[in-house]
């Protein structure tokens, strides 16, 4: 049995292959998913739907600290084991350092693991598509910071 993803994946190939406009937003392919029927909201992921809507909000809202530093205020941290898991949110300006400490070590694991992600992507790119010049990325990211530091400063 398919999983959920796998359903929507089936679903872009699906609309690929009926000769739609490839590349494509994800709102187009959902239009016509939505439109041919091929997609239906289910009413038990309402609550899911708006939590991962309200999630989002979150993680897009901002304040400037003293220093003038724009930061996020609310931040997420997965507690528990197994099927036992959830996630809390708290805001940075409240929250305990064991809730800060935990969300910043998850979030920079996620970014490891898109930056494994992108490696093995773009290693890949380079392996079978042989382009004249091989896309080479640099994943220390010393510089950047640096860089968007002064940027900052001399704005």
């Amino acid at each position: 049995m398919a999983t959920y993803n796998e359903h929507l994946q089936a679903l872009v190939k699906e609309y690929q292959k009926a000769g739609n406009t490839w590349p494509a937003t994800m709102r187009d392919v959902a239009q016509w998913a939505v439109t041919s029927g091929k997609w239906k909201p289910q009413p038990s992921a309402i609550v899911s739907q708006c939590a991962d809507h309200l999630a989002r909000a979150m993680r897009d809202e901002h304040v400037t600290d003293p220093q003038g530093r724009r930061v996020r205020t609310k931040h997420a941290a997965t507690y528990g084991q197994g099927s036992e898991q959830f996630v809390l949110w708290d805001d940075i300006r409240t929250a305990s350092p064991e809730h800060m400490k935990l969300a910043f070590q998850q979030r920079r694991y996620q970014i490891l693991g898109d930056c494994k992600q992108l490696k093995a992507d773009a290693d890949s790119y380079n392996e079978n598509r042989h382009p004249t010049e091989p896309i080479q990325i640099v994943f220390d990211f010393t510089l950047d910071l640096e860089e968007l530091e002064l940027a900052k400063r001399a704005a």
